[in-house]
């Protein structure tokens, strides 16, 4: 006998929520390791551009980071190959030197202490949307985590690798989880690092949803109120894990070497 067709949807969604919480199972990676799966997912995800781009995430003591190395694409990384840095990019562990471009992640990360893991990329769909200096549209239910959760910064600043770039890129993210630079690229402000690893993936197939829209005819907007909820559905820490846990084991089946 049915006890739940006649049930409210919010009852539905609250019930479901409820499920997810022990269904789901976490991840046992270290955050290194998690870090060295993104690079790959990444890379696999579309979202090479040879050296160009940076992956952080905090490490243990205040103000230092992962990152990777320079000189090393996203399809070489592993958990042993990643820099800890400090906000001076001083290599504080590891072998080589961090990308320069990595100081505008210092301010934000002392801008958004909600921020755990920063994610920028020169993704093809995203930095040829970036092109036209328009903002990302968020107009289909799959990529609702981003709805009204991205910010766009129309002017160039040129090479982030000033404190100038540092203060304008954190100020025009403000408290949102994304951001579309113009003719530069996307970037993700995450809590955690699954969270910044699935959203940077929503965030191309965004992109290149909106050129195939644009080419197409008009977009049209979805209802705030339906954007909203389903921002909130999807964007959990539950979600992002059971996602990221996914990407993690088919990258694993192309890129064995990244957890060494």
């Amino acid at each position: 006998m049915t006890t739940t067709l006649n049930a409210p949807k919010d009852q539905l969604v609250k019930l479901a929520e409820q499920q997810m919480m022990t269904a789901l199972i976490d991840n046992d990676y270290s955050a290194r390791q998690k870090l060295a799966l993104t690079c790959r997912i990444l890379f696999d995800g579309g979202h090479d551009s040879g050296l160009a781009g940076q992956i952080t995430a905090r490490a243990q003591a205040p103000g230092t980071y992962y990152t990777q190395r320079l000189g090393m694409g996203f399809d070489e990384i592993t958990a042993s190959s990643l820099l800890v840095v400090d906000e001076d990019l001083n290599v504080l562990q590891g072998q080589g030197m961090a990308n320069p471009a990595n100081r505008f992640h210092s301010w934000l990360y002392r801008a958004r202490p909600d921020v755990n893991c920063i994610i920028h990329t020169h993704a093809l769909h995203s930095a040829t949307l970036s092109m036209l200096e328009v903002p990302l549209a968020v107009s289909h239910m799959d990529i609702c985590p981003l709805f009204e959760d991205c910010a766009f910064l129309k002017d160039w600043p040129g090479i982030p690798v000033g404190n100038e770039e540092g203060e304008i890129i954190a100020n025009a993210i403000g408290d949102k989880r994304a951001i579309l630079l113009a003719h530069h690229g996307l970037l993700i402000a995450g809590g955690s690092i699954e969270e910044a690893c699935v959203l940077a993936l929503l965030f191309e197939r965004a992109a290149k949803m909106q050129l195939l829209a644009m080419s197409a005819g008009e977009i049209r907007p979805i209802p705030e109120t339906l954007g909203r909820e389903a921002h909130d559905w999807i964007s959990t820490p539950k979600r992002h894990g059971a996602a990221f846990n996914y990407y993690a084991r088919r990258a694993l089946r192309g890129h064995g070497d990244c957890l060494g």
